[in-house]
């Protein structure tokens, strides 16, 4: 029997082969780069561990740089007592994923990275918080005192370029070396992210992102909520 190409069962039903056909192909093609993409994320996180640190590296250069510097890695309950340190369960941890998933801050593990660069011991504390339009993250390094910032990277998902997105440029992250989060009587009190110029600067605090303003309290809220955690843990280590 002929078939009547010009009949709207057979369009509909070349239609129906060709979706099965171009959706098996790019079901194919996902799974087999998978594997690809999950490796260049792993290798993406290391980098900006390492760039807490000051430190750069291509991504092809990362996991040696990583593991050279990462000394050890720990896993710490809300009250800053460890769970593991188990080489390696820290890295496992995706912050982000505990984030949306964990609503209690008190029910999600929290990694430390302990490394070493130019010999001197270093904390990389890894956070992750809300920005205007979507999850923002950082890592935060911290000098063997436990309180003196020496480091600080940001990155976010979807923040207004201009704007929020500035928080993962040098202007916005470099001001935190040097910064302190405990006060003179050893009191835990973060670094706090202010209005441009509404506050005299201190060793407490940061200029926020101008125009930025819900970023940049995402940022401040992050910080408090995430160090305060691992002061408890490195007041004992200091």
């Amino acid at each position: 029997m002929a078939i009547n190409k010009d009949s709207n069962a057979y369009t509909f039903g070349f239609a129906i082969v060709m979706v099965i056909i171009v959706g098996t192909v790019l079901a194919i093609a996902a799974m087999s780069l998978k594997p690809f993409q999950d490796e260049n994320v792993r290798k993406e996180k290391m980098q900006n561990i390492l760039s807490a640190l000051q430190i750069s590296v291509e991504r092809n250069e990362a996991e040696k740089k990583f593991n050279e510097t990462v000394k050890e890695q720990v896993v710490l309950d809300y009250n800053g007592n460890v769970k593991s340190s188990e080489q390696g369960s820290a890295f496992k941890i995706d912050v982000l994923k505990q984030y949306k998933s964990i609503a209690e801050a008190e029910k999600r593990d929290y990694p430390l990275y302990i490394c070493e660069k130019d010999a001197k011991k270093y904390y990389v504390i890894p956070m992750v918080g809300k920005g205007l339009w979507g999850p923002i993250w950082g890592y935060i390094a911290l000098e063997e005192d436990g309180n003196t910032v020496y480091g600080a990277s940001f990155d976010h998902k979807s923040e207004t370029p201009g704007l929020g997105a500035e928080i993962k440029e040098k202007g916005f992250y470099s001001q935190f070396a040097g910064k302190k989060i405990l006060d003179e009587n050893n009191n835990y009190v973060s670094v706090k992210v202010i209005k441009p110029g509404s506050e005299p600067v201190s060793p407490y605090n940061v200029d926020g992102i101008s125009g930025g303003t819900i970023t940049s309290r995402g940022v401040g809220e992050m910080l408090q909520r995430t160090l305060k955690v691992y002061s408890n843990y490195l007041k004992n280590k200091s």
